[in-house]
């Protein structure tokens, strides 16, 4: 008996510091890096603390899958923390960091361009941001696994977060610990997402509610993709090419190559009306329009675009993104930028059917706004890391469509469906003229097929600038946005 009794209390003795063990495990993360700041925005100076470090995202029972790296910026001196707004921002790619919103508008601190947007003289230079969104809201920037820091525990596969449903599921999980352990349930809560960011924040709209009951106040989609079906060229898929259309045409008025019209809204209602009417249609007919029909279409497009006519007519009436980004300046030698239309470039020659690179990515803002960031974290927030900050990366590739096989990915309908069930989520969208990433008019036909009812369409707003996919790097752009998003924050919070 006391050999039994002496084996049960060794056995409860070796339960009770294996609990303690996984207790202490579970709670392990990382230490945080915490520091003191003050910035001035509309005029006021405000004190923040900046919060940079690791979140263990672990199964329930305790074991570790990654550690995800985020930026918290929190307002000091708030006597009721449920009365102040909190939002979770993050960039797309997929494979992007939350460098571009966190350094570019969004938070305390940003990269200095020229006022067109252009890179100044490397090092660069790092300043305070009088743009900034805190003195709206707190912020939480998150870069989701395989970007920035972010990264599986050894033995984890990547393939557990490099999938729309997998990003959904680990960043939703982030957002959910985040909000309990900082005791932010009571606190209004918004998302803001740029490119795929914005598929990951209308994704995120209905997982958040279906998955933790956890109901938004509003988001701001930059440069939205929401509905794949109208971004991706395929043969025998015409729908990018309307949708496209006014884009371009945008970008031939920029660059003189489309002269017939005093200004650019004036044109750009033109090309709206042709795309949906004339030029749909003569896609619709493909093969069954006449010889005239086809140079009447290639004679208005040529005056919408500054693409010739006989160029026109050989592309089959359809321009693809990479091919105008090379054909619209070819015989002046130059390529034109794809995130935005305004900058230029030179290639090893003239011939190509696509530019070597990005003229508006490569050559303006992936120098500045990688200084930016490692400067910021180290010198400013005092964290350090040797691992490398994934700033735009393919090592999230593959990336994972499997929940949409055999169509397009449309999380148009996840967010009306939020939308529906939540009818006080307001929604801002911004948009850039010279954006060819995501074209603002196919924002525009994904918002008009999403079928809301007309009380709930009323909570959608747009906004439009004469940038490109990152309008806030054009100073006057910059100035409008932060105007912009100051009257959709309190307009959402009436």
């Amino acid at each position: 008996m006391k050999l039994f009794l002496l084996t049960c209390l060794l056995a409860f003795a070796g339960n009770l510091s294996a609990q303690e063990k996984k207790t202490s495990f579970e709670t392990a993360d990382p230490p945080l890096s915490k520091t003191k700041h003050t910035v001035v925005i509309n005029g006021k100076t405000m004190a923040y603390t900046a919060t940079a470090g690791f979140h263990v995202l672990r199964k329930e029972n305790g074991e570790p899958r990654a550690k995800m790296f985020f930026i918290a910026y929190t307002a000091d001196g708030i006597n009721d923390v449920s009365r102040r707004p909190i939002t979770f921002a993050f960039n797309g790619g997929p494979g992007s960091s939350s460098v571009w919103l966190h350094m570019g508008a969004l938070g305390p601190r940003r990269i200095e361009m020229t006022s067109f947007g252009s890179a100044t003289k490397p090092p660069y230079k790092v300043v305070d941001n009088e743009y900034s969104w805190l003195s709206e809201t707190d912020l939480v920037f998150i870069d989701p696994v395989m970007t920035g820091y972010s990264r599986p525990e050894e033995g984890i596969d990547k393939k557990e977060f490099t999938g729309f449903q997998e990003d959904i599921e680990s960043v939703g999980q982030f957002i959910y610990q985040y909000t309990s352990r900082n005791l932010r349930w009571s606190s209004p809560k918004f998302l803001a997402g740029e490119s795929y960011g914005t598929t990951r924040a209308a994704g995120l709209s209905g997982h958040l509610q279906d998955r933790y009951g956890m109901y938004l106040n509003g988001i701001v989609l930059i440069s939205a993709v929401l509905n794949f079906a109208t971004g991706d060229f395929y043969k025998g898929h015409d729908l990018p090419y309307a949708l496209f259309l006014p884009t371009y045409a945008a970008m031939g008025w920029f660059h003189k190559k489309v002269t017939a019209y005093p200004d650019l809204k004036t044109l750009l209602k033109e090309a709206e009306r042709f795309a949906l009417n004339e030029y749909s249609t003569a896609l619709m007919k493909g093969d069954l329009l006449t010889l005239n029909e086809k140079q009447n279409i290639a004679t208005k497009l040529s005056q919408l675009t500054g693409l010739s006519s006989d160029y026109l007519l050989k592309t089959n009436l359809r321009i693809e993104d990479y091919r105008f980004t090379k054909e619209l300046l070819r015989n002046e030698g130059k390529t034109v930028g794809r995130l935005d239309g305004r900058f230029t470039s030179v290639d090893y020659d003239d011939a190509g059917e696509a530019y070597e690179f990005d003229p508006s990515y490569n050559a303006a803002i992936y120098g500045p706004y990688t200084t930016a960031v490692n400067d910021h974290l180290r010198r400013v927030l005092k964290f350090e890391s040797d691992l490398p900050y994934e700033i735009l990366t393919g090592r999230v590739r593959p990336w994972n469509y499997n929940n949409v096989q055999n169509q397009f990915l449309n999380v148009a309908e996840t967010l009306r469906s939020a939308m529906t069930k939540n009818p006080h989520l307001k929604v801002l969208i911004t948009n850039g003229y010279y954006d060819m990433a995501t074209p603002y008019f196919a924002t525009d036909y994904t918002v008009n097929h999403m079928f809301l009812s007309p009380a709930l369409k009323q909570n959608i707003s747009q906004t439009f600038y004469e940038a490109g996919h990152m309008m806030y790097i054009h100073q006057p752009s910059l100035v409008q946005f932060k105007k912009d998003v100051d009257d959709f924050y309190r307009n959402a919070l009436k």
